[in-house]
């Protein structure tokens, strides 16, 4: 038998460090425990073009409605909770994932607040981040 030793990672809930293990007894097999966080991130593409940095998710089977889309400072975070049909059945296989979810995006420069778009369309949510124009400071005389 093996005990465990788990201590919460702070910067990412619901994953767990493994801070030790004893064994109790002699003759069991080596393994691994993997812990995955109840809170999963879609598929996201970030890229930027002249004028802008594009944030691109893709969740399918979601509403305008079902997105919260938070700036602060330098990150923007994209959270949701897409909701599965309430039908039993048996799994043959399973990839689509249900229930909360969270993007969080270090934004590399300044951003126009003012002119931020986010449209959702086929499965898609796009952000559109203007980049702001630099200001120009007089010196005084």
């Amino acid at each position: 038998m093996l005990e465990l030793y788990l201590k919460s990672n702070l910067s990412k809930p619901g994953v767990y460090i493994l801070e030790g293990y004893r064994h109790l007894g002699e003759g069991f097999p080596h393994w691994y425990l993997t812990v995955r966080p109840h809170v999963w991130r879609p598929p996201t593409d970030v890229f930027e073009t002249d004028d802008a940095l594009i944030v691109r998710l893709e969740v399918a089977g979601m509403r305008e409605d079902d997105f919260t889309i938070l700036l602060d400072g330098k990150y923007l975070t994209v959270q949701g909770s897409r909701v599965d049909t309430p039908e039993r059945r048996a799994y043959h296989q399973m990839e689509i994932r249900f229930g909360e979810f969270i993007s969080e995006i270090e934004l590399p420069f300044a951003i126009d607040v003012e002119k931020i778009e986010a449209v959702y369309h086929a499965g898609f949510l796009r952000i559109k981040l203007p980049k702001k124009a630099p200001q120009h400071i007089p010196i005084r005389k």
